[in-house]
């Protein structure tokens, strides 16, 4: 039976979190889907993992059932969790000891490392090593990869009381170095940030104030489809 493996942060909404913390194992029913078999996994931050929405929201499990009349997704596994950083993910997933090959690999990550303040030349550094791991993980393929760029939270609630130009203005930044790393190996580059900023009303707003809801996640998936049915051609 397919599984999702899934790490969830329980305290604060951007904070770090416990690197020790056991990950909790989420098995989807049965594979969806009509099609060939295809695996996909999902590597990233709260906006992978869906933080404040149910497991069907998120917009790995949206863009599945989008595929779902071409492909039958008998594997989704994420490694994700709120709060992880760049760093934090690199050593997640080197503690979960995961070797599974997999058709599709997606990877969105680097709004705590903004909201931490890092650096860009550290970003630059860690997701260059996280693009390498990715395509690891799609047997040694960059073209099995795609990356979704960081949304802009300061469009939230949460973000609004927090200088969301400055905010903004940063996201910017990191998703510029994203997108430069990812030009160099051939990795589609999706642009959800823009998406983020042009749905503010509140039922693209997650309950929590800061993250999104499902209608956003939906959003985000139907703007990945394409690249998502190029990989798994």
């Amino acid at each position: 039976m397919p599984r999702i493996i899934a790490f969830f942060f329980s305290i604060g909404l951007f904070l770090s979190c416990s690197m020790t913390d056991s990950p909790e194992i989420i098995s989807i029913p049965k594979p969806i889907g009509v099609g060939p078999s295809r695996t996909f996994l999902a590597l990233g931050d709260s906006y992978t993992i869906g933080e404040s929405v149910v497991e069907k929201d998120r917009w790995s499990m949206y863009l599945i059932n989008l595929l779902k009349d071409a492909y039958t997704i008998n594997k989704h596994d994420i490694i994700a969790r709120t709060g992880w950083t760049t760093e934090e993910l690199i050593q997640a997933i080197a503690d979960s000891k995961n070797t599974n090959q997999y058709d599709m690999v997606s990877l969105l990550i680097g709004v705590n490392n903004q909201y931490r303040g890092q650096s860009l030349e550290k970003y630059r550094k860690e997701f260059r090593e996280l693009l390498q791991i990715s395509a690891r993980f799609a047997k040694n393929d960059y073209k099995k990869v795609f990356v979704l760029s960081i949304p802009d939270y300061g469009i939230t609630p949460y973000g609004e009381n927090r200088n969301p130009a400055q905010i903004g203005k940063e996201i910017d930044a990191f998703n510029e170095v994203a997108k430069s790393e990812c030009q160099k190996v051939g990795v589609p580059f999706i642009d959800i940030t823009t998406i983020s900023r042009e749905h503010t009303d509140a039922a693209y707003i997650a309950s929590d104030g800061l993250h999104f809801s499902g209608k956003m996640h939906e959003l985000w998936a139907i703007k990945a489809r394409s690249a998502a049915e190029i990989i798994l051609r």
